[in-house]
């Protein structure tokens, strides 16, 4: 019992100890009683001071210098303290509280920053005032993003895509990612090898892919609108364009726009270059970037406009909507996404979702993580809004 209760005054010392720690982080590096924090704690403090410690920081006290080598120690600071997920939010604080975004003009920062997509979109809307060593490093930043991303998207949007294959016709000579395993495995069990504890099969059975002339490919058109809060839906747009440009079973094209448009197509085999040619803020005419998609339509019914926009229509409102409708009854599967975005909860135009919707096309806002099953529902020409409820995805009514 004895070991048991000194067990127990040993924890609850402890505990005492990191409560005392904590609310001399809170209060600062000394206290009244002369306490002081460790080294390790008053790093962390410091770091965390220099972006919310209040007016007296952001005047110069405890505030980030604006000098690069103290700006890498401190993101070494909160990289060490921090996990990433955490780190990026103390960066986007530090960028908003403290106006940090002159620092991206410097390689040093750029070298030691923890890049994430938010990070691209800003370092694409401030490359033209970049000097041009900073903007060799903000190359390097931007394609390690891309590679990660790539990396974590590629695999699943190109299976959705290629799952047109027609499963009801069999061969013995699949590719790889066309074994059926489950029949393959049950076909060859007798030749289960004892020694080595496996399967040795000798007959592979797959699905057949359907064999399609380019004639009879679908084409998609993602129109994405490049105006300042739409910054990370382009990003993962020129993603999700490159690696669907690689795959035969589709065509496509990107086309992003303000109050001008650039068709981005040839340069999809490289996205950094897609990135680097896009023009982030401005105005916004939907109006004309669609009359622009609407001129690279040869077949209507194997069309799928993808709009990426907020619907913040700053040209003919009356056009727009027009010309969209005629899409739709020209059988153009148009689908409107008001944000292709991590948070899916985006800032729109409530009014004109609302007559999208009624004119036939599906509004809503979608995650990275869910575009490669969209895109894989449109193609099929299923129902895009009852995927989207079965997602627990919020559609815009065509009666709000």
């Amino acid at each position: 019992m004895a070991t048991i209760d000194n067990y127990s005054d040993d924890a609850n010392q402890v505990d005492a100890l990191e409560k005392d720690r904590r609310w001399r982080l809170v209060l600062g590096a000394e206290t009244d009683n002369g306490a002081s924090l460790s080294e390790s704690d008053r790093r962390l403090s410091s770091a965390l001071t220099a972006v919310y410690g209040g007016e007296d920081s952001q005047k110069g006290r405890g505030s980030l210098s604006r000098s690069a080598p103290s700006v890498a120690e401190w993101l070494g600071d909160i990289r060490e303290f921090f996990p990433a997920s955490v780190i990026q939010v103390v960066q986007k604080d530090a960028f908003d509280r403290l106006g940090l975004k002159q620092m991206l003009m410097e390689p040093e920062f750029l070298a030691a920053i923890e890049a994430d997509v938010h990070l691209v979109a800003d370092l694409v809307s401030l490359r033209s005032i970049m000097p041009e060593q900073t903007l060799d490093t903000a190359r390097q930043v931007i394609q390690k993003v891309v590679d990660e991303l790539m990396k974590r998207l590629e695999q699943k949007t190109t299976e959705s895509i290629r799952g047109a294959m027609n499963k009801s016709k069999k061969t013995f000579r699949p590719r790889f990612n066309d074994i059926d395993w489950h029949r393959t495995i049950h076909a060859n069990l007798r030749h289960y090898q004892h020694d080595f504890k496996t399967i040795v099969p000798e007959k592979l059975i797959g699905f057949m892919r359907q064999q399609r002339r380019i004639t009879d490919l679908d084409e998609v058109i993602l129109c994405v609108d490049q105006s300042g809060s739409m910054a990370t839906s382009v990003v993962y747009s020129s993603i999700f364009a490159a690696v669907m440009a690689s795959i035969p079973a589709v065509k496509t094209q990107l086309v992003c726009f303000d109050t001008t448009i650039f068709d981005m197509t040839e340069e999809l085999s490289d996205p950094v270059s897609v990135l680097f040619g896009v023009q982030l803020g401005g105005g916004t005419d939907i109006n004309q970037a669609v009359a622009y998609c609407e001129s690279k339509i040869e077949r209507p019914s194997k069309t799928h406009l993808v709009l990426i926009t907020d619907l913040y229509e700053g040209g003919n409102a009356s056009e727009l909507k027009a010309r969209v409708a005629n899409l739709t009854k020209q059988d153009v599967n148009v689908i409107t996404l008001l944000a292709l975005s991590d948070d899916g909860k985006p800032s729109y135009d409530s009014n004109m979702a609302a007559e999208f919707a009624a004119i036939g096309s599906p509004v809503f806002a979608c995650t990275p993580d869910q575009f490669p099953d969209l895109m894989a529902t449109a193609l099929k020409r299923e129902d895009v809004l009852a995927w989207a409820a079965d997602q627990d995805i919020k559609t815009v009514r065509a009666d709000l």
